[in-house]
């Protein structure tokens, strides 16, 4: 069966007066119909860039898709007129960005921006328009719809605009929806709420998920896969079963050691990783982690590991992998 998404060796960068940043570095990864995929890495690692290329929404200048096919539906959507991506933004892929406060135009009402979507997408009347508005706010949970599409963003806390924005992502009912760092900037409460409510609606709609974030925990309990993300290259992928209880890269056992756990002992000491993310427009030959690395060896500093399979469905780059499996299983 093909997949919803396929994204094969795509390479995303951005060139400024420092050099060529290389953000995305030929990553390979596969969504299907229904599924919750989560891409993880920390800040600066090419997540986001990542999924703004899926919807060609990168600046240009200074960047650019360099390589690669993203193939939606099996259309390679880098082939695509502006006016062909257009009709596919919103209509079958839906975003809901990282900042809603920045994402919401703020000198337009609520109502105006989700019947701005449907009009133009589904040719829908001024009316229609407002019963599906009214339908979508009580779908994410917002009552009293008439008083809410009549406000501003700015009436509304943060987890209500973020509320909004999935609401504006739903819209149009599309086949898949990008959540870049949904709960960043929402207190913990609000954030388990925002991703349970995308976790009933994705299943109650059988809308494929790709979900960006910093925080394994977040994908702990939504995601059906993960990819770790390093320096703009996939650097481990398989379940969130295999990511959680058998890592295989160094990269993704610290993130996992730097991660409050409740199945350990109150006053268990979290192990940070150490050192700083790599720039971008000096990597070298070798493994970009390295550096920051405890099981690095001289192999690392010559050549740069590729995917391999460690297990069914999991895959990993590391040339020293069966020595992080080793010392998981010491721990434990």
């Amino acid at each position: 069966m093909a997949h919803l998404l396929e994204i094969e060796n795509l390479r995303t960068q951005f060139f400024t007066q420092q050099g060529t940043v290389q953000a995305v570095d030929g990553i390979s990864y596969n969504v299907d119909e229904g599924e919750t995929v989560a891409v993880v890495g920390e800040s600066g690692c090419g997540k986001s860039v990542s999924a703004l290329s899926i919807l060609r929404l990168i600046p240009n200048p200074p960047g650019e898709i360099v390589g690669g096919e993203i193939r939606f539906m099996g259309k390679n959507l880098l082939d695509m007129t502006d006016q062909e991506i257009r009709s596919i933004r919103g209509r079958d892929i839906g975003m809901v960005f990282q900042e809603p406060m920045t994402s919401l135009n703020p000198v337009l009402t609520i109502g105006r921006q989700l019947t701005e979507t449907l009009m133009h997408h589904l040719g829908s009347t001024q009316d229609e328009s407002m019963d599906r508005a009214r339908e979508l706010l009580r779908l994410v949970g917002i009552g009293d719809s008439d008083r809410r599409l009549a406000q501003y963003p700015h009436h509304l806390s943060g987890g209500m605009r973020q509320r909004v924005m999935i609401a504006m992502a739903l819209a149009c009912e599309p086949k898949l929806i990008i959540a870049d760092e949904p709960t960043t900037a929402l207190d913990v409460t609000i954030q388990a709420q925002i991703l349970e409510l995308m976790r009933e609606l994705t299943k109650q709609m059988g809308v494929a998920l790709i979900v960006i974030t910093h925080n394994l925990g977040v994908v702990a309990r939504y995601a059906d896969r993960v990819n770790v993300m390093y320096a703009g290259k996939v650097i481990e992928s398989g379940s969130a079963m295999d990511i959680y209880h058998r890592p295989h890269h160094p990269y993704t056992l610290g993130l996992l050691r730097s991660v409050p756990r409740l199945d350990q002992p109150r006053g268990t000491r979290l192990i940070p990783i150490e050192g700083q993310p790599p720039d971008l427009t000096r990597l070298d030959g070798g493994c970009a982690f390295r550096p920051r690395c405890t099981f690095a060896t001289e192999q690392c500093a010559g050549a740069i590991p590729g995917l391999e399979a460690v297990d069914e469905g999991h895959i990993t780059a590391c040339f020293n992998k069966e020595a992080v499996a080793d010392s998981l299983r010491n721990t434990t």
